[in-house]
């Protein structure tokens, strides 16, 4: 059931995604979709696709966070548009692989996904485990292989990208605030092409379900992505004024913490 209490808890959850957005350049999907399910479930919409409505809301949502974020970032010169560029056929090509078969596995093996994704995430940047700096220069062929996995995965976890641009940037010797800022422009063409797919792929699924169109859930999107634009900016701001360290301690903690969320709310 829908009502004003459900309305201004997703404006709250669009607000701190939108700052967080903004400060980690993830596009706020990996820490929308435990959050998004967890409130579905208590909310009581059916369990059969909670995990399908948090993935594609959240990436209907990141359209608007993750522009908003881009454009910030941008302003300061933090975006590396070569990149964008090189990478977004790849991506687009891979989320939309991702969401048709998303659209056919399972709510509880998505979960799973996400949490061990999430928790990887984390470890790798607790342990500041790195991939030794490559010495190649970056090819057209392989941003467009780089973005091909980063979008598949990204719609399987709605992630747009962020989390992994900013780890395979920092393997191409790019600063974290410049990857920060490339990651959130890389989460926009995944946004725009996962709802895409998420939308086609379930139209006959959520048919008889009030407010949804397709897995996104219309009230939700419509809460949080207007209060996450008005946030993302403030994040943006603290995130170049923050030290690089201090930077990747927020970034693991909020990734352990959103793997840890997510099995809990599944248990």
């Amino acid at each position: 059931m829908l009502n004003l209490e459900w309305v201004m808890i997703y404006i709250a959850l669009g607000a701190f995604v939108g700052f967080m957005s903004g400060l980690l350049g993830v596009g706020g999907g990996g820490l929308l979709v435990p959050l998004l399910a967890s409130v579905f479930i208590y909310q009581g919409i059916s369990t059969d696709n909670i995990v399908h409505l948090a993935l594609a809301t959240s990436l209907a949502c990141m359209i608007i966070s993750s522009a908003s974020s881009m454009r910030s970032h941008d302003s300061k010169g933090a975006v590396m548009w070569n990149v964008v560029r090189g990478m977004a056929p790849g991506i687009m090509i891979g989320a939309l692989i991702a969401t048709q078969v998303a659209s056919h596995v399972n709510s509880t093996y998505i979960a799973i996904f996400f949490a061990l994704f999430m928790a990887l995430v984390a470890l790798q940047t607790f342990l500041k485990w790195q991939p030794k700096p490559s010495k190649k220069p970056r090819t057209m062929l392989g941003l467009i292989l780089a973005g091909l996995g980063i979008g598949s995965v990204s719609a399987l976890a709605a992630v747009g990208g962020g989390f992994l641009t900013v780890v395979y940037l920092g393997y191409k010797n790019v600063d974290i605030k410049r990857a920060i800022g490339t990651s959130a422009a890389i989460g926009f063409p995944i946004a725009i092409t996962g709802t895409i797919g998420y939308t086609i792929n379930g139209w006959t699924t959520t048919l008889d379900n009030p407010y949804t169109y397709g897995f996104i859930y219309i009230p939700a999107f419509l809460a949080i992505s207007i209060a996450s634009a008005i946030a993302a900016p403030f994040g943006a701001r603290c995130s170049h004024n923050m030290s690089e360290a201090k930077l990747k301690k927020i970034f693991a903690i909020v990734c352990l913490a959103l793997s840890i969320k997510m099995l809990v709310s599944f248990w």
